[in-house]
């Protein structure tokens, strides 16, 4: 046993410090951050969420990637198409008298197939010219250009078929089964019809979000919302182009979580009990309850007098698990895109560690016949 004391005592001089201030782990104690936030020095603000401060944090300038993309509320529209320039219209002219001058002898209908619409929204009719049919429904340019015969065949009679063009198509980038060009079949087609067209949405896409591009314009929302909420479903113009994409928002997970990770929000606003479902929960047996932080910089202008926001730049959110007021305010405090949910470990955990270590010792010196 006396070849054991000079050992002893290097490991009392090792541990000694260990004891008395934290060792290193893997994410630190929430005592640590009390401590350092009431620092004259300290570069951060320190706030205990609970249900005074929910409001007062939510009325906070934004942080992190928060697309404010807007969306278009739907409009009843009309259950038949209307032509424009690059449709193809096919014509069945008939006419019973002998003397044509469309059909030959024996011949009562002639056929003038996949006629293109002109820029300026004529087709070439022989006999008559060119007739302009652009913006009017099939139906509509159908009388139009029988009319326009009659007085050079009195006896005609025209069936008109149309194919969509470009003008009256849609395209279906990605995020479906089969993206692709998709022809409008009339004026009350929506997005939710486009993309059910398509096959149905990616089912690895996370949160997806729907991004409609018109025009110079983009407009945006989640399938979740779309879904809720059938007033939304917008109607389609000819030339739009609908992407399918997973949300590119994501929160940071650190120290006793069951996950340390990036993850992509799994719906459109994320609680901080929710963030920590997705991390996997807590670490048994290491992870402080009483010390869930979230960690948020703001831009600079968040703190420029007169806006309501943050004392500094950085700031610490912390949350108390164990009690009534720390659970519900859990579920109402607002995850942030960019933000970092951190579990502190339990302050136990040191006197566990300082244990092991001597524990580790005491097997060493063992294996090696110091104590005897």
């Amino acid at each position: 046993m006396l070849k054991l004391l000079p050992w002893l005592a290097a490991a009392g001089l090792i541990l000694l410090p260990a004891a008395c201030s934290r060792l290193p782990g893997g994410a630190p104690a929430s005592e640590e951050i009390l401590k350092e936030s009431g620092e004259a020095d300290a570069n951060f603000a320190l706030y205990q969420v609970n249900r005074a401060l929910l409001p007062t944090v939510a009325a906070w300038p934004a942080t992190g990637k928060q697309e404010r993309l807007g969306w278009l509320p739907r409009h009843q529209g009309a259950k038949t198409q209307i032509i424009q320039p690059g449709d193809l219209l096919s014509l069945s002219i008939w006419d019973s008298n002998d003397n044509s001058l469309l059909t030959a002898a024996e011949q009562k209908m002639v056929q003038l197939q996949d006629m293109k619409v002109a820029a300026n929204g004529a087709i070439f009719m022989p006999y008559v010219g060119d007739v302009n049919v652009n913006g009017l429904t099939p139906d509509l340019a159908r009388a139009k250009l029988q009319q326009a015969l009659e007085p050079v065949v009195p006896s005609a009679q025209v069936q008109l078929a149309m194919a969509e063009g470009r003008s009256n198509s849609v395209d279906l980038v990605s995020g479906v089964a089969q993206p692709g060009t998709y022809p409008m079949p009339d004026r009350n087609y929506t997005v939710m019809g486009l993309i059910s067209a398509g096959g149905g949405i990616s089912s690895s896409l996370n949160n997806p979000q729907i991004r409609l591009v018109r025009g110079q314009s983009i407009y945006g929302t989640s399938v979740d919302n779309l879904l809720n909420n059938p007033r939304l479903d917008t109607l389609l113009r000819g030339g739009d182009r609908v992407f399918v994409e997973e949300d590119e928002r994501y929160f940071l997970s650190f120290g006793a979580t069951g996950e340390e990770d990036l993850h992509i929000f799994t719906k459109d606003e994320m609680s901080a009990m929710d963030a920590m479902s997705v991390a996997g929960g807590f670490q048994d047996g290491k992870a402080d309850p009483k010390g869930l932080l979230i960690l948020r910089e703001y831009p600079a202008s968040a703190i420029a007098p007169g806006v309501r926001g943050p004392r500094q730049q950085r700031v610490v959110f912390s949350l108390d698990l164990t009690s009534a007021d720390g659970l519900f305010s859990a579920r109402k405090f607002q995850i942030n895109p960019g933000d970092l949910v951190m579990a502190t470990e339990s302050p136990i955990n040191d006197a566990l560690t300082i244990s092991n270590i001597f524990g580790n010792f005491f097997g060493i010196f063992s294996r090696t016949g110091i104590i005897e």
